[in-house]
């Protein structure tokens, strides 16, 4: 297969503050969440030399704004068929505002749906949402899985996302910086809980219990503002996965996401 024609994927934004991922093939155009006003993520798939009018679904992980914010806005003003399961609808109708019904559509938990060359299947996590759920998207042998806003990476997690050609894996705080940080005990409760959101190590550690031999490119994502910086998640992960004998940027790439500029448009 040529090196242009492919699963190529971009990491839109990612963070604390917003998330959108672009997933292309042939025949499919895809978003995952839309965390960001309308306005900022046209600006992002510009910076990828693309447009939301080429845009043909969004699908989405769970209703916290920054996965919802720019829906509704995407929906309306392009015309964008919406995925999302039953009770992840529920919460979200209210504040996306109208969304045409015909552009309303279904996407359960454990569940895989094809949308022309490409099959997502849709996993459920940990996290205090109503019924939050990730996906994990296949083409041509090759797959691409977002494992992000999750407690912990439960073992039937783990045998779905296991050996993907790609992830984008959560990586949202250090702990110590979180312990000594400014947020309420109760919100840093919360955040360390098994429906919160995985530390640079746990997120290390999980990833070394699902990368395999295909795996080539882990993007680390999903970093809090406050409780976290791009070099220490990195520099944990690597210096994790370096003392278990893991060959990070020989066998594998780890690279950094942020909450306002893409990763480059890559073919996995």
């Amino acid at each position: 297969m040529s090196k242009e024609v492919g699963l190529k994927v971009s990491v839109l934004a990612s963070g604390s503050t917003g998330n959108a991922t672009y997933i292309e093939t042939p025949k499919q155009k895809l978003l995952i969440d839309a965390g960001l006003s309308g306005k900022k993520i046209e600006g992002l798939m510009n910076s990828i030399g693309r447009t939301l009018k080429d845009v043909d679904k969004l699908l989405v992980t769970h209703e916290h704004s920054d996965h919802i914010k720019g829906v509704g806005v995407l929906a309306r003003r392009y015309g964008l068929d919406v995925y999302a399961n039953e009770k992840t609808w529920e919460q979200m109708a209210p504040k996306i505002g109208q969304v045409k019904t015909e552009q309303k559509h279904i996407f359960e938990r454990e569940t895989v749906q094809t949308f022309g060359d490409l099959d997502v299947q849709s996993f459920g996590v940990s996290h205090d949402a109503t019924d939050p759920q990730f996906y994990e998207v296949h083409y041509a042998g090759k797959s691409f899985a977002i494992v992000t806003d999750t407690g912990y990476v439960s073992d039937r997690v783990k045998g779905i996302v296991e050996n993907a050609d790609g992830y984008l894996f959560e990586c949202n705080h250090d702990t110590e910086m979180l312990r000594a940080g400014i947020y309420p005990w109760s919100l840093k409760q919360r955040i360390l809980s098994d429906q919160g959101h995985l530390s640079n190590e746990d997120s290390a550690n999980a990833l070394m219990s699902v990368l395999g031999t295909r795996t080539k490119q882990i993007y680390l994502g999903h970093l809090s503002q406050e409780n976290n910086v791009k070099e220490l998640a990195h520099l944990t992960v690597k210096r994790q996965m370096q003392a278990k004998d893991f060959g990070v940027d020989q066998d594998f790439c780890l690279l950094d996401t942020d909450p306002a500029q893409a990763t480059e448009l890559t073919v996995l």
